[in-house]
């Protein structure tokens, strides 16, 4: 399968990312603010002048239940995901690998994501762990949806640093999968930020229709 980060539309992404941090993050002057709005107006009307196109239900199962995912490998369940998917330029775009029996995020979070100054906003960090941990569905080829999912926020989870999110299954229980993850700060001490857990309620495939 090639690989989805590069593609010319995770490039896009990326570049549109990167502008949404550096935006965030530094001083412009009205001048160079000006430029950016009439360039940014300009190609979204290009864009929306294109025809429209769709989420594919179908390569997401697929993924998620026909790939068999090695130890090591990095992993994308969906191009457009908001949490992980390469293809959103809006998006968290954690770099997800597997680990054994355990699913691993690494990112460094830009400034776009502050909820206070030089820290992280708190649903930022429970949307990592939601997906990080529906990762975990991919090991097992289980359709499933998440039922439940509390975060505990240890300390600030900071801006500009890098981080790791690792989550492994716990237990199943007829159609409850429990999972639980970390996440810490992996310079330094390696300073444990949040902790989670989910319930993950199991479906048939046939019900994820395109």
């Amino acid at each position: 399968m090639t690989d989805p980060h590069d593609h010319p539309r995770a490039r896009a992404a990326a570049a549109l990312r990167r502008l949404g941090h550096a935006l965030s993050g530094h001083e412009a002057d009205a001048d160079l603010l000006e430029r950016m709005a009439v360039a940014a107006d300009r190609v979204a009307g290009e864009l929306e002048a294109a025809p429209s196109r769709s989420r594919d239900m179908l390569e997401l199962k697929r993924r998620m239940f026909e790939v068999q995912v090695a130890d090591g490998d990095r992993i994308v369940h969906f191009d457009e995901c908001f949490v992980s998917g390469p293809w959103n330029p809006l998006g968290i775009a954690i770099d997800v690998h597997r680990d054994g029996d355990e699913a691993v995020a690494r990112v460094e979070l830009g400034p776009a994501f502050e909820g206070a100054p030089g820290r992280s906003h708190g649903g930022i960090v429970a949307a990592i762990f939601d997906d990080v941990q529906g990762y975990l569905l991919t090991f097992t080829n289980t359709a499933a949806f998440t039922g439940e999912i509390t975060v505990r926020y240890l300390a600030a989870t900071p801006i500009g640093q890098p981080l790791e999110f690792r989550s492994r299954l716990v237990r199943r229980e007829g159609r409850k999968l429990y999972c639980e993850a970390e996440a810490r700060v992996t310079e330094g001490d390696g300073e444990i930020v949040a902790t989670s857990h989910a319930v993950f309620i199991a479906i048939a495939p046939s019900r994820m229709r395109p």
